[in-house]
């Protein structure tokens, strides 16, 4: 039995089969929903899947035409796709056994944040291998012109820019924020406080905070789930989900941080130095 649940508990399922694929998606949808670098999904059928609690608080929205990505009200956590037909799609960061199978390819490559690197040996498709259907298209906006980083949700709501880079940048494997963003890890760009600001939906964003948590806290869009900055005034800084940005930083993580709580099925195959838990 596999069991899952987001962030705040609120939202709990199992799975009672066998799953047969697993992949690292690059889609620019799932990196906004999960705002993080890539996606990781679990699929198998749908038959041995049941909800065991939480339903009411389940949001679903449909991103692309007959693709539908839902979340938790309460925390914002990125939930399993139940709307396939006779097949199911689980985000692995949600998980909380080990699924039994590991990631195959990565898929939608040709989509990749130029920001990050793949460095493993799994086989890249430029887009979803065998599917005779095109990719949804994608509206980007134009690079900008006076050099500020804009960013925002999925459903395009919600909009922020920023001003100047990142003091730092981690990829975050914590099992809180692998819950929050229901990803293999996240990638969090930390700069001052006042360097960034809402243009746009600023009424959206809503912040579910970790009871037990000193720092922790999730920001994301009430509309869609996308992972957001959050605003952090006790230690003046904001904390940025990469995967929510619309231009390029220049520049990816540092490190690996909270490595001792990494994903089982996750493995890091890259030079960036490692910690087990805070630089």
């Amino acid at each position: 039995m596999i069991r899952g649940s987001c962030l705040c508990g609120t939202v709990r399922w199992h799975y009672a089969g066998a799953l047969d694929l697993m992949t690292h998606c690059h889609c620019s949808m799932c990196r906004k929903a999960h705002g993080a670098p890539f996606a990781t999904y679990v699929m198998g059928p749908r038959a041995p899947f049941a909800w065991d609690a939480g339903e009411d608080a389940i949001v679903a929205r449909e991103s692309s035409p007959g693709f539908v990505r839902s979340f938790c009200r309460h925390c914002g956590s990125v939930l399993p796709n139940t709307h396939l037909g006779e097949r199911l799609a689980m985000p692995a960061g949600v998980l909380d056994d080990d699924p039994g199978i590991r990631p195959t390819a990565h898929i939608f490559v040709a989509d990749k944040a130029p920001w990050d690197t793949i460095t493993d040996d799994l086989p890249q498709h430029p887009y979803y291998p065998g599917a005779n259907a095109p990719a949804v298209a994608v509206t980007r906006p134009p690079p900008s012109r006076d050099g500020r980083l804009r960013g925002g949700c999925l459903c395009g709501a919600v909009r922020y820019v920023m001003d100047g880079g990142f003091e730092a940048v981690h990829n975050c494997h914590c099992s809180r924020c692998r819950k929050a963003r229901a990803a293999a890890h996240t990638t969090n760009g930390f700069t001052a406080l006042e360097r960034l600001e809402y243009t746009a939906g600023a009424e959206l964003v809503a912040t579910y905070r970790v009871p037990a948590a000193r720092f922790f806290a999730q920001a994301f869009c009430t509309a869609c789930g996308s992972g957001l900055p959050r605003h952090d005034p006790g230690r003046g800084i904001v904390i940025v989900p990469l995967g929510s940005l619309d231009d390029d930083p220049g520049r990816g993580a540092d490190d690996h941080i909270f490595v001792a709580s990494q994903a089982p099925w996750f493995t890091i195959s890259d030079p960036l130095p490692r910690f087990p838990d805070r630089p």
